[in-house]
């Protein structure tokens, strides 16, 4: 019995764990930095607030890390797409993506394929060329969370993306 016991709640304990890493994505406009608190608050379009904790292992990609008046590169008005995982109650940031005019490029279109394995995704802009880009591993879990199966060959979607080494790699996308 206290075997089935401790088996019991050993599968809980890793099915907590794990749930524990699940990453959500949420886009809006910095309104607060408290670079004592190493906090963010990002407000979405409809109006909703997120508090995401900074840590050591936070990234932010497309700032000036080094400016002043900011807290790692993020400031307030910064347009951003903010990777979280969530413990209780408490959001931490795995990465910060500044989407504005000096961050992430964008480019708008049309899904015409998805390899999850390869962890690429390919776009056809409105002029009908076809974009190819590597996808971070946040952005594979967006891939599956965002883009219904079936549908994810006609979707429409911005992708946001930076050059690495000669190509693009997609941080994030959503769907329009």
């Amino acid at each position: 019995m206290k075997l089935l016991q401790r088996g019991a709640l050993l599968a809980f304990s890793i099915s907590l764990c794990l749930a524990a890493d699940v990453t959500t994505a949420v886009h809006g406009t910095v309104t607060k930095v408290d670079a004592g608190a190493k906090t963010i608050v990002v407000k979405t379009k409809d109006g909703t607030e997120h508090t995401l904790h900074f840590v050591a292992k936070t990234t932010v990609s497309g700032t000036d890390v080094a400016a002043k008046d900011t807290f790692k590169g993020v400031k307030e008005g910064s347009e951003v797409v903010a990777h979280y995982t969530t413990k209780g109650t408490e959001k931490t940031a795995v990465e910060v993506d500044n989407v504005g005019k000096d961050g992430l490029k964008a480019t708008e279109g049309t899904i015409s394929d998805i390899d999850r394995g390869a962890k690429t995704i390919a776009v056809k802009t409105a002029d009908g060329t076809v974009q190819t880009f590597k996808m971070a591993d946040h952005a594979t879990e967006d891939a599956g969370k965002d883009i219904a199966k079936g549908s994810e060959k006609t979707a429409k979607v911005t992708v946001y993306y930076t050059e690495e080494a000669g190509k693009k790699v997609a941080h994030w996308f959503e769907g329009k």
